[in-house]
């Protein structure tokens, strides 16, 4: 049994269903403390929506099949949809990985991931497992995913070192991480590109491909985590300047 497969086990002995999810918790132990790391050196944009636009547009884009694609997706998966909030890509991923897959439904809004386990019931989708995370902390359990993607919220990070340092130990060797994003400052819901590469290569992620998503999908940059060689002491972390790639 692996750590994912204990911790939902766990929280289905504590009464969280997907019927009833009132009751949605951590998944893991807390990761290094918010206040060993560098606050963002730019604006963080709030949480205003847990949804980012109507998913038949997103659809006409094919947003999660192109995403899928280009993350080299494949059944069987655990992938981890970081900031969930409504469940556009948890839905699409469950029905994409299939039965011997799952889908972590990561978000910092207990609301959102209770709205989210009502929707996969009606749904019938069984694959899905909730997390609820912290501004810092995604709270996800050692070498659990496969991938992980953060869809239009990485602006919304209050802690980005912080976060980026404990959602890495959860990856698996060689899991990908995908985050999508406008080009535009984080005050206005977006991520100038050269911001982000500062951002992730700050905590030792290395960047291995970026693509323009159709419409006004924005880019997908896709980065590998840091192995544990290459990873960090929050100490040596440094803040990168606001809307620069430089520190």
């Amino acid at each position: 049994m692996t750590a994912l497969t204990r911790a939902a086990t766990l929280l289905v002995a504590l009464g969280v269903t997907c019927a009833y999810a009132a009751d949605i918790g951590h998944l893991a132990p807390p990761g290094g403390p918010a206040e060993e790391f560098p606050s963002p050196q730019r604006p963080v944009a709030p949480i205003v929506s847990p949804s980012r636009s109507a998913e038949e547009h997103r659809d006409s884009l094919n947003e999660s099949g192109e995403i899928a694609r280009r993350l080299e997706l494949k059944s069987g998966m655990t992938i981890g949809d970081i900031g969930a909030g409504s469940g556009y890509h948890t839905v699409r991923l469950s029905r994409f990985v299939g039965p011997t897959g799952s889908v972590v439904a990561e978000d910092v809004t207990r609301e959102y991931l209770v709205e989210l386990a009502r929707r996969t019931e009606l749904l019938g989708l069984t694959n899905v497992i909730f997390a609820l995370g912290e501004p810092h902390d995604p709270r996800l359990p050692a070498s659990s995913l496969d991938a992980a993607i953060l869809v239009h919220m990485y602006h919304e990070i209050a802690q980005p070192y912080a976060f980026l340092y404990n959602l890495a130990p959860a990856l698996k060797r060689g899991a990908r991480v995908g985050i999508v994003d406008l080009e535009r400052p984080t005050s206005e819901h977006g991520t100038p590109i050269a911001l982000l590469r500062c951002e992730l290569s700050a905590l030792g992620y290395r960047e291995i491909a970026t693509y323009q998503l159709a419409g006004d999908g924005g880019y997908l940059a896709v980065f590998s985590a840091p192995d544990e060689a290459g990873r960090k002491s929050p100490r040596d972390i440094v803040a990168c300047a606001d809307r620069a790639g430089t520190r």
